[in-house]
């Protein structure tokens, strides 16, 4: 039996309803299928590369390089931006000889005695006290006791000695490698030979003059 559908003038209301039923329809089988269906497509994705990058990420396998890292070894013979430290007296404190040297291997005026005097105040002060008497808040609290800058054996001490402790650290006193930058350590010492400066010329003055 034929079923012959209704023809449908262009201008008539009835193709108008005709039509949003069908797109209806359309919308509510296409949304079904969508969340319902399965499929042995793989989900569309509209921006992979946000969350499926084709990266290397650090520390895993490589199957791409011949040893099968991922991170690869720097050129032989590279050398970083900064990392060319040929005046091993300014970078070690020790001369050619291996020795410490005697004295601050860069220019002391006024600019470097004040760059040294607030990074003491930051690093310094804490356990060495304002003056580096070695009273600060740990022999404060703690009676840990700390060195004073004022005694005749740190008096005696080669600038590349004192360089080196604040360096690699001594008996209690951690290493200031990683806070403290080459060129501040020996702006800290520039700060440190001055404190004992004056306090060496207030004792010569006599007791009156020592504070």
């Amino acid at each position: 039996m034929m079923v012959r559908t209704p023809l449908v003038r262009p201008g008539s209301s009835g193709g108008g309803r005709v039509l949003r039923a069908v797109a209806i329809s359309s919308l509510v089988a296409l949304t079904g299928c969508a969340r319902g269906c399965t499929s042995s497509r793989p989900p569309i994705h509209l921006n992979p590369s946000m969350d499926d990058q084709p990266k290397v990420l650090a520390q895993t396998a490589s199957p791409f390089f011949y040893d099968g890292s991922s991170m690869r070894q720097p050129v032989p013979g590279t050398v970083p931006i900064g990392g060319l430290k040929e005046d091993g007296a300014f970078f070690t404190g020790k001369g050619a000889d291996g020795q410490f040297v005697a004295k601050i291997p860069v220019p002391v005026d006024e600019a470097l005695v004040e760059r040294g005097r607030q990074r003491y105040v930051i690093y310094c002060q804490p356990c060495h006290d304002a003056r580096g008497d070695g009273k600060g808040i740990l022999f404060q609290r703690g009676n840990v006791p700390t060195a004073s800058f004022h005694q005749e054996k740190i008096l005696n001490y080669p600038d590349g000695q004192i360089f080196d402790v604040i360096t690699n650290g001594q008996g209690l006193m951690a290493s200031y490698r990683w806070p403290i930058p080459p060129a501040d350590r020996w702006a800290i010492i520039a700060y440190v030979r001055e404190l004992e400066r004056k306090r060496l010329a207030s004792a010569a003055d006599g007791p009156a003059g020592i504070k």
